[in-house]
């Protein structure tokens, strides 16, 4: 059995629906942790003049490997493996993706991962967040007040990153915020450019 989320399956749409709005130019993108390959395998071949690289931890590369092969697309390419503070992909990119990443990443893990990528995308790229995100320092609901305690319980460096220290992230490599989407389940999509 491939592992399977839920959670993607039922978030698939509303991103594919923001990602319309943004992935309008042929190019190549590289989507930062993919996880179980359901988004890649579903977004990847609705972007057909888009060159989709998935990329996860390397111990998780198999599984996810699997999945992919399993429903191919001309232009999903094979995940390769990417932890954040080793080395990255030369590039260039005109899209980064990440869904579901910077809750469980650390504080400087998340600022490392954004200089990196800003690093690896072309002068009119984009990079685009998805997840929960608090503002002004405050869950936007309950349950994600809930999702934070449960992340800091399991490990005190994860937890719902606010939005306005993300954006300062990205604008101190002279990306600024593009577009803040609404999202079911009290998640968003930011938009750098």
């Amino acid at each position: 059995m491939l592992p399977f989320s839920q959670a993607a399956e039922n978030n698939k749409g509303p991103i594919l629906q923001v990602l319309q709005e943004y992935l309008t130019r042929p190019g190549n993108l590289l989507e930062i942790g993919a996880g179980t390959g359901q988004h890649a395998q579903w977004l990847a071949p609705q972007f057909p003049e888009i060159g989709w690289t998935p990329s996860e931890q390397p111990e998780n590369l198999q599984a996810l490997n699997q999945r992919l092969g399993g429903e191919p697309a001309a232009n999903l390419r094979p995940a390769i493996p990417l932890r954040v503070q080793d080395a990255w992909p030369l590039g260039p990119f005109e899209y980064i993706f990440t869904a579901n990443t910077f809750h469980i990443m650390s504080a400087e893990q998340v600022a490392l991962c954004i200089e990196q990528a800003c690093q690896r995308l072309t002068g009119q790229g984009r990079f685009l967040v998805y997840g929960p995100f608090h503002y002004q320092g405050r869950p936007t609901s309950d349950s994600n007040r809930q999702f934070d305690e449960s992340l800091k319980a399991r490990d005190p460096a994860m937890g719902i990153r606010d939005q306005e220290w993300v954006v300062a992230r990205f604008a101190e490599h002279r990306r600024a915020l593009l577009g803040d989407h609404a999202m079911p389940a009290n998640n968003r999509v930011l938009v750098f450019a």
